[in-house]
């Protein structure tokens, strides 16, 4: 079964975006929600980032079911599949879902308290904005992966004590992007262990972020950066990305950058800014924004190779999403007043998260900067 509502007593917290609920309505069309959650570890440089999703929850179709995918230290890869989707369960107001690989007889798919799912021996996953636990083992090697920490977010989507905002703007309350994607948390510190593969790794105040898509297939083509672990400052989180996606009947190419810093919100996107990216089909990634009032310069590269992840497409879950976790980024924001530019933040980082998917990418993606729309 599917819980559609969250328990009273969890209340919601305040820093919830739009769009945190489960976006599932019953119907029997093609549909897949996914969430990513990432650890990003100071010490020793390590990554864990966690991605689930659901497709065609109704079950009996195709691509009914689940799957739990981990990039871990040396962005290695570990998968799990969830045949049953209606032992999938989420809450329509919040974010909470979970996953079990198996039925319970004396137990209907839920939230459990920490201690009652470690004890119960489940095997799947739980999260909310402020707790994540699991525990998944591959029966062909038998590996295993057990973690669970707690969460305080830090950063949103939008300026801390002020609503949050919708990642694609307000036109996305309402399904004409395919699909949709919406930032939960940009930045957040978590306290916990992850077990990886008999390794113990333990870690207070680490770097945690989480964010969303959901429709009826990933972008046509699409690349992403992110990092909120830049030694310099503590309290810096980037998220940028674009893609080509289908708005209705037509398709269209945006990108966005938004960064968190200090307090405040630089958000960089199609109806106030105007972007540019230069992104190769993998080891180099270069996007541009400006607002009248702001700058944004973002460089993304990577020497190494990338791991392939899978993602919903109208064909079930497919390997057509490249990734690192331990990218080197720059970032550099500038204020902008009339004809000069002094610089906010410059900050750079050897543990930027780094993608690109779907396709062609024969070639590089090139968007030159268009003529300002923003004003004088």
């Amino acid at each position: 079964m599917t819980l559609l509502f969250r328990p009273l007593a969890t209340p919601l917290h305040p820093l919830q975006t739009p769009h945190s609920g489960y976006h599932w309505h019953g119907r029997a069309d093609r549909f897949f929600e996914g969430w990513y959650f990432r650890l990003t570890l100071p010490q020793p440089g390590h990554s864990f980032a966690f991605m689930y999703s659901i497709e065609d929850p109704i079950g009996g179709q195709p691509h009914s079911g689940g799957a739990a995918q981990i990039l871990g230290p040396q962005d290695r890869y570990f998968c799990r599949t969830f045949p049953d989707p209606h032992l999938f369960w989420a809450w329509r107001e919040g974010l909470g879902l979970g996953h079990w690989r198996h039925r319970r007889q004396d137990l209907a798919p839920q939230f459990l308290w920490p201690r009652e799912f470690s004890h119960r021996g489940t095997e799947g996953y739980q999260v909310t904005p402020t707790w994540h636990q699991g525990h998944l083992q591959d029966p062909s090697n038998g590996e295993t992966v057990t973690w669970q920490y707690a969460t305080n977010p830090i950063y949103g989507w939008g300026r801390p004590g002020q609503p949050q905002q919708s990642t694609a703007g307000w036109l996305s309350q309402w399904q004409i992007f395919e699909p949709g994607w919406q930032v939960l948390m940009a930045h957040g510190l978590a306290t916990g262990w992850v077990e990886w593969q008999g390794q113990r790794y333990e870690f207070a105040k680490a770097p945690a972020y989480s964010e969303k898509n959901w429709g009826g297939a990933f972008p046509q083509k699409w690349f992403w950066l992110h990092c909120n672990a830049f030694a310099e400052f503590t309290d810096l989180a980037l998220t940028a990305g674009g893609g080509r996606r289908r708005v209705l009947t037509w398709m269209e190419e945006v990108g966005m950058v938004g960064v968190h810093f200090q307090g405040q919100f630089y958000e960089f996107v199609p109806w106030n800014a105007a972007l540019s990216w230069h992104i190769e089909p993998w080891g180099y990634w270069f996007v541009q924004a400006e607002r009248p009032d702001y700058v944004v310069e973002l460089l993304g590269t990577t020497p190494g190779p990338y791991t392939a992840v899978r993602t919903p497409t109208h064909q079930g879950l497919q390997f057509s999403c490249y990734d690192t976790t331990q990218g080197q980024i720059q970032l550099k924001l500038w204020r902008r007043q009339k004809h000069t530019l002094s610089l906010v933040v410059a900050a750079t980082s050897h543990q930027g998260g780094l993608e690109v998917g779907g396709g062609p990418w024969s070639q590089s993606w090139i968007q030159e900067l268009p003529q300002r729309r923003y004003g004088p």
